[in-house]
């Protein structure tokens, strides 16, 4: 691949094209809590887990084995999953039982394999 494939052949400012974008860019804030988004989506374990919440709730046992890995990793992950309001829990006595936060969640990850499979 020729570097220069990634370059204009001349240098010219499209000053209408800047104004659009600076016009439609977004806060600082809501491109920093998207970036964290995406690098919870990054980490195969993690995205493991959200796909297999996908059918509904399982415990941190359940996706342990699932996962083949340590209830102690899972609930790792859980922890920054939930910090990033990922997935959210709730108690049914002493078993503690994970979910996808929203439908959005299962969205992305839908559109990441479709993407993914192109």
């Amino acid at each position: 691949m020729n570097p220069k494939e990634d370059f204009c052949a001349c240098r010219i400012i499209h000053e209408e094209r800047i104004k659009k974008a600076r016009d439609m860019a977004l806060a600082a804030t809501e491109i920093d809590r998207m970036a964290e988004l995406f690098k919870a989506f990054a980490d195969s374990s993690r995205l493991r887990i959200l796909w297999a919440l996908r059918q509904g709730e399982m415990c941190v046992c359940d996706l342990a084995a699932l996962l083949r890995v340590s209830e102690s990793a899972v609930s790792h992950q859980l922890r920054l999953l939930r910090t990033l309001h990922l997935v959210s829990n709730r108690r049914d006595g002493v078993v503690l039982y994970y979910r996808l936060n929203d439908e959005h969640i299962e969205q992305l990850l839908q559109v990441a394999l479709i993407h993914g499979r192109e």
